[in-house]
């Protein structure tokens, strides 16, 4: 596989991402994020402070919040956590939520009813300019990425994000990582360009 192309990849275990309304609903008023560990994205943090989430069919405890605050609450779960919570959530990028199911959280303080906020984070790579310009991608480009190994895959579809703040990784949730067996020092290669798949005619 060529070093030039080679990502590291790393799986996004269920989260949620708060707005201040929400911790101060969830944790009560004033309380601040306590972070536990530095995550893979500069400034970003696991936070000590978890959330029950409790959907139609079934309920998850102990969700990590991750810090630092958002301007709106996102929880982001894998298509299993869906079947367990009786949810059906689509795959968006981080922030994009409208139309999205709604669902309740419970907190040592208090619940929080959301509207809205619930998806399956689109896979994407997180990246510097520079590391864009020596892959030869762009901000909001969709690539594929190559596994090698006994389980090898082609993650189609991926996101390329751009930013001056961002360390290379690309995140991928917990079912496609399980799919590929994939470990904590997982890595991939790009491959420039999703793949193009006619509309099935039957549909």
């Amino acid at each position: 596989m060529s070093e030039e192309l080679r990502i590291p990849i790393s799986a996004s275990v269920r989260h949620i991402h708060l707005c201040r309304e929400d911790v101060e609903a969830l944790f009560g008023a004033g309380h601040q994020l306590a972070p536990a560990k530095a995550l893979s994205q500069p400034g970003q943090f696991a936070c000590e402070e978890t959330v029950s989430v409790c959907g139609p069919k079934g309920r998850i405890e102990r969700v990590r919040v991750l810090g630092p605050e958002r301007e709106e609450t996102q929880l982001e779960i894998s298509r299993t956590d869906e079947f367990k919570l009786g949810v059906d959530a689509p795959v968006r990028a981080s922030g994009k939520l409208e139309g999205t199911p709604g669902i309740r959280l419970e907190g040592p303080h208090g619940a929080v009813e959301l509207e809205q906020g619930v998806i399956q984070a689109a896979r994407h790579i997180h990246m510097t300019p520079a590391d864009a310009k020596r892959l030869g991608v762009e901000d909001g480009q969709m690539v594929m990425v190559r596994v090698g190994g006994e389980r090898g895959i082609i993650y189609d579809d991926v996101l390329v994000r751009v930013k001056k703040s961002y360390a290379l990784d690309m995140h991928i949730d917990t079912d496609e990582a399980n799919a590929a067996n994939l470990g904590s020092d997982a890595w991939g290669v790009l491959i420039k360009g999703p793949t193009e798949v006619a509309p099935d005619p039957n549909d």
